[in-house]
This record gives C-alpha cells, sequence and structure tokens, in this order.
C-alpha cells in the first residue's frame, strides 16, 4: 500500500476538547464535541471523532449546539435538538466501513442546503467536495436520481448523494452501480440496506431531519472565516429568498433614457427550471454559472474568476459529460476507456467520431437549457456563451450598469430567449 493511501486509511486522533463555549456579546453558545464508538483493528471498540480533516494529515472535530442560541439583528438562527450533520449518532450510521471524514460531512451539508428546498418534491443532489455535480427532481426517487447521476457520471464516481425520500429498492441498486462514498437519506425502505450494504466502505446516514428541513428554510446559521493571522471574519449565512414565479422580477433596464425589457416570456417550464435552478445555484461555490432542463442540471460552472469563463466551462463540461453518457449508453463503457481502446487498436475509430459528431450536432444537450447566473452579467458576453448553444431563459439577479445589453441579447436571439431578474446575489464561500 503507497503512503499517501495509507495516510487515508489512518483514523487521526484529535488535541480539541470536548466542549467549547463562544460568547457573542451577552449571547452564549454551548458545544459538544461529536464523537462514535468505532470498532479498531484489533476488535475493540474505541471513542472517536470525525476521522480526520480537509487533508488526512489534519486533525478535525465536529461540534453540535448543545445550549444556547443567538438572535443578531433581525436573525435567529436555529435552536438546540435540530442538528443534522452534527447530530449524526452511531445508530444513524447505518454501515461503517470507514466513518466519515471532514469533507464528506460538509458534502453531505451542502447537499441538505440544496435539498432543503426541494423537499416537496424526490429530488437527488450528487456532490463532489461541497460542489453539485448533477442534481434532479424526478417523478420518483428513482428518476430524480437516474437523473441527477446521468448528468455528470464521471465527477459523480466517489461523490455523496442525498435524497428528499426514502430509498427504495430499485434506487438502491442503482445507486450500488457506482461507487460512492456518502448516501443520506431520511430512511431506507426495506431490501435497500441490503443491496447498499454489498459496497464495504461506503457510508450510509440516515438523517430523519430531512423531512423537516421545510421548517429551517428562512433560519441562518453563523459562518466563521479564520484568517492566516488568527483573525475572524464573521457573517450571517445567505438565504434563498426566490421561492415561486412570484418572487422573480422582468427583465427591465433603462439606458441613456430608453427602456429595454425582454420582447419574449418564459414558458411555465422555465419558470420551473428557473426555480429549481435557483436552489441548486445555492449551494454551488461562486462565481459560478449552471444550466437546467427540465428539472435537472445540464451543465454546472463552479468559482470561477470571470461570468463569461464560467458559463464556458460549464458548457464544456455538458459536452464532456453528454459523450460519456452516449457511450454508456451505446457500449457499457466510459467516454475515457473507449478513446483508450481506440488508441490500443482495440476499437475502430469510427465508433467515436460518431459520437464526437453527435455531440457537437445536439450541442452537448444544453439546447432548450435555462442559464441561471449566481450574480449579474457585467458584460452580455457570458450571457452570449449560453444563446450559442441553444439555451431558451435566463435567470440571473440583475443590476449591472449594462443590463440593456444582455436584454439586447436576448431580443436578438433566434429564436428570442426569456430572461428574468431575481434582484438577489446568491454568493457562496
Amino acid at each position: 500500500m503507497s503512503d499517501i493511501k495509507k495516510m487515508y486509511t489512518n483514523i487521526l486522533g484529535d488535541s480539541f476538547p470536548m466542549d467549547m463555549t463562544i460568547s457573542f456579546g451577552d449571547q452564549t453558545l454551548v458545544y459538544r464535541k461529536r464523537t462514535w464508538a468505532i470498532l479498531t483493528e484489533d476488535g475493540g471498540v474505541d471513542e472517536r471523532g470525525i476521522r480526520y480533516g480537509e487533508n488526512p494529515d489534519q486533525e478535525a472535530a465536529l461540534y453540535e449546539l448543545v445550549n444556547g442560541n443567538l438572535a443578531l439583528g433581525d436573525c435567529k438562527f436555529i435552536e438546540p435538538g435540530n442538528a443534522l450533520v452534527s447530530g449524526i449518532t452511531v445508530e444513524d450510521m447505518l454501515q461503517v466501513g470507514k466513518h466519515p471524514g471532514k469533507i464528506n460531512l460538509t458534502d453531505v451539508d451542502n447537499g441538505l442546503n440544496i435539498i432543503k428546498y426541494l423537499v416537496d418534491k424526490p429530488a437527488a443532489v450528487i456532490l463532489k467536495h461541497n460542489n453539485p455535480c448533477g442534481a434532479a427532481v424526478g417523478a420518483n426517487l428513482t428518476d430524480a436520481y437516474n437523473k441527477a447521476n446521468r448528468a455528470d457520471r464521471i465527477a459523480a464516481f466517489g461523490g455523496a448523494v442525498i435524497t428528499s425520500q426514502a430509498i427504495d429498492k430499485t434506487t438502491a441498486e442503482l445507486m450500488s452501480q457506482n461507487y460512492l462514498e456518502v448516501v443520506c437519506a431520511p430512511e431506507f425502505e426495506d431490501g435497500a440496506l441490503e443491496i447498499l450494504a454489498k459496497a464495504k466502505n461506503l457510508r450510509v446516514i440516515r438523517m430523519d431531519g430531512i423531512n423537516r428541513l421545510a421548517d429551517f428554510e428562512k433560519y441562518r446559521f453563523v459562518d466563521f472565516k479564520s484568517l492566516i493571522d488568527g483573525g475572524i471574519i464573521v457573517q450571517q449565512s445567505a438565504v434563498n429568498s426566490i421561492r415561486s414565479a412570484a418572487d422573480l422580477k422582468p427583465a427591465t433596464a433603462t439606458w441613456k433614457g430608453q427602456e429595454y425589457a425582454c420582447e419574449r416570456q418564459p414558458t411555465q417550464q422555465e419558470l420551473d427550471d428557473m426555480i429549481f435552478g435557483w436552489a441548486v445555484e445555492h449551494g454551488v461555490t461562486s462565481n459560478s454559472v449552471i444550466y437546467v432542463k427540465d428539472g435537472c442540471t445540464t451543465g454546472i460552472g463552479t468559482g470561477e474568476q470571470d461570468r463569461v469563463g464560467v458559463a464556458e466551462i460549464a458548457v464544456h463540461k455538458a459536452y464532456v459529460k453528454y459523450a460519456d453518457i452516449i457511450c454508456f449508453d451505446q457500449y457499457g463503457i466510459p467516454y475515457a476507456d473507449l478513446a483508450l481502446e481506440i488508441e490500443q487498436g482495440k476499437r475502430d475509430a469510427g465508433d467515436k467520431e460518431a459520437i464526437d459528431a453527435k455531440v457537437k450536432a445536439d450541442r452537448g444537450g444544453l439546447p432548450g437549457s435555462t442559464m441561471i447566473s449566481d450574480a449579474f452579467f457585467p458584460f452580455r458576453d457570458g450571457a452570449d456563451v449560453g444563446i450559442r448553444e441553444g439555451i431558451t431563459a435566463i435567470l440571473q439577479a440583475g443590476g449591472s450598469m449594462r443590463d440593456y445589453a444582455t436584454i439586447e441579447a436576448c431580443n436578438e436571439a433566434t429564436p428570442q430567449v426569456a430572461m428574468m431578474f431575481t434582484g438577489q446575489r446568491s454568493f457562496k464561500h
């Protein structure tokens, strides 16, 4: 076993105290470190906290709020007794091949951050390193998971899945065909756990609190950012206030005394995709652009320095995953394996050329998608990226001096593109 692999199989101890107290003025918060009874290599039982931090050489600890609460300005925070990730017990970890590390838990946490806006539907979100790689709502949970997985099979490898509903046997069978690190759901129907248990290192977490997520939709948490000098920036978390079409604003602007407005209005499906996409966008690292169609992501671009660049990255990822899913459907292997087999002389190059031609003709499955941007477009070039790929609608914050130019881009498109504003940015760390 390599030294690096061995690092990931080790379980670190930690030097963090069992209790932590934080004072905000005259308000006090009391936290208790979360530990679990973990089987050791010699067959004993040891009480341990999370496996390790961001990297396997970093000690880390998970703390649950057990006493106190905060009221900051007009904000009230979730009270003790409503823990989600920080409240996971050993009974909730239905399968413990490896107990979770920091990234496993933050993936689940951000999945909950998205799912809390989708709990009224069968929904599934797959995350890798705290960003969604596929998200979907469907006619049932199997449909939602299948769509989310097919949205990006490549990135879903080794991902964390969070669902809005109990996992049934059919959905579990689909999940078992992937390599996943975490599956988290409010419950597991008879027979589902036995199917998932075939992957011995899969972390399976039952979280009943998913059923109550909608109750805490408007509550915030305190977000700490520690600086390299030991200082701390503290902020209230973001809250998604775009929950229905009634929350959206028409795309209008005034420039040099002239009024501009989008000539085409969105369809009901486009409005539905705007609300769904904004919920997913809420869990994507900014500066980001995503594409969604029929309640499923078609391309996700995360955390770039410029908006036109991230729009292009999302397009590139859509093309890559589209080629992969076509190849998998036709030949049962990933697109990368197909290319390798051609290189090795095991397969005809025409197979790849046919897939490439279809991807180009279908523009990566993007036509008909709605483009979601977590902030305004400072120039029309970002929107033009999506328009060239056949998007039919845009949702963005609005508020740029050049909103008029983006409106013109929508009106000049053939066919015309609908656009709405949120009047709200959705920046994340």
